[in-house]
């Protein structure tokens, strides 16, 4: 029992640190708010990485977990945001984070709240924020990911990896308390973070022309209900996120490790395949593959020609995708 104890402490343990080294930051604001009560315990608020990091650090946190308490995190500036934006996507749609990629909007963390329920977040800026720039970018970034548009303020909370989520709805469905679990953890930037930035400068610009009034309980600009008529922060798909789509089913089907002098015709037409199986649309897919295949155009004269008969060979055979074997991608 005591070394069940132990190694859950450690697991514990190495998903905050994970989750502090993709975060980077001088000091972090921990919440603890009990489940029921939804009353924050009294404690002190402010940590560096190598507080939270520490052994009885995890160790008390636990202890508060257990006691009905969730932990939440936020990464501190003072009265601004960090540069980190908060994504609530607990009712996001399918292959939504693979979306994120593929337009420059790359979380640095993702945690799985409870089954199929996510957080990410977005580092857009490597200096602090203001905040109503920062909840601008969270509106926006929430309208086109399908997040939750009411955890969309600079300041939100939230979960720090490793500890149950003793949300009572949960428990009383599933009768157990899921740990929150990392997905994905890499200290980035989005790559289309500078025009995410100016989108919603520009989209903060427009309403404070029009004299919107400010929340001065948030700081926030009080938007319209459909943000879909504004415009979006980074509809074209970037460089780097296509290359990091190619890259990323690279590594899912070992591609290089089962043949290290891949064919990439037959690799472009098997990523094309899976993509708009997944409803990517068309136009995207064109791009990944233009931006992202090796060497494109290769060996092909005519890249456009290669293109267009490589995504018209993946919608005769997108039903049937499968991945072959390592002999037939060589």
């Amino acid at each position: 029992m005591l070394g069940s104890m132990l190694d859950s402490e450690s697991l514990t343990h190495q998903a905050v640190h994970r989750q502090l080294v993709a975060m980077p930051n001088k000091f972090y604001l921990i919440r603890l708010i009990h489940c029921v009560a939804r009353k924050p315990a009294p404690a002190r608020p402010l940590w560096t990485a190598e507080e939270l990091a520490r052994d009885r650090m995890v160790h008390s946190l636990r202890a508060d977990n257990r006691l009905g308490f969730n932990v939440y995190l936020w990464p501190y500036a003072e009265r601004h945001n960090a540069g980190y934006i908060f994504l609530d996507l607990d009712h996001a749609r399918p292959h939504v984070l693979e979306d994120m990629r593929i337009h420059g909007h790359e979380p640095c963390v993702v945690l799985e709240t409870s089954p199929g329920h996510l957080q990410a977040w977005v580092r857009v800026s490597t200096t602090p924020l203001e905040p109503a720039l920062a909840t601008i970018l969270g509106r926006l970034l929430a309208e086109r990911y399908g997040g939750d548009r009411a955890s969309t303020d600079w300041r939100h909370l939230g979960r720090l990896a490793g500890f149950s989520n003793l949300k009572p709805a949960i428990y009383a469905l599933t009768g157990v308390a899921p740990t929150v679990q990392i997905v994905h953890a890499e200290p980035l930037l989005a790559s289309a973070a500078q025009k995410t930035l100016d989108a919603a400068q520009e989209f903060l610009a427009r309403y404070a022309k029009r004299k919107t009034p400010m929340d001065p309980a948030t700081s926030s600009v009080s938007t319209p209900r459909k943000l879909g008529a504004a415009p979006p922060p980074h509809s074209r798909i970037t460089p780097g996120g296509a290359t990091a789509v190619y890259r990323r089913w690279l590594q899912r089907w070992r591609i290089l490790q089962r043949c290290p002098q891949p064919d990439w015709s037959i690799v472009d037409l098997w990523l094309a395949t899976k993509l708009l199986a997944q409803h990517t649309p068309p136009a995207q897919v064109r791009e990944i593959l233009r931006l992202g295949s090796p060497a494109l155009p290769r060996q092909h004269g005519n890249a456009e020609d290669y293109l267009r008969r490589t995504l018209a060979r993946a919608a005769l055979q997108r039903k049937n995708f499968a991945p072959g074997s390592p002999r037939s991608a060589r």
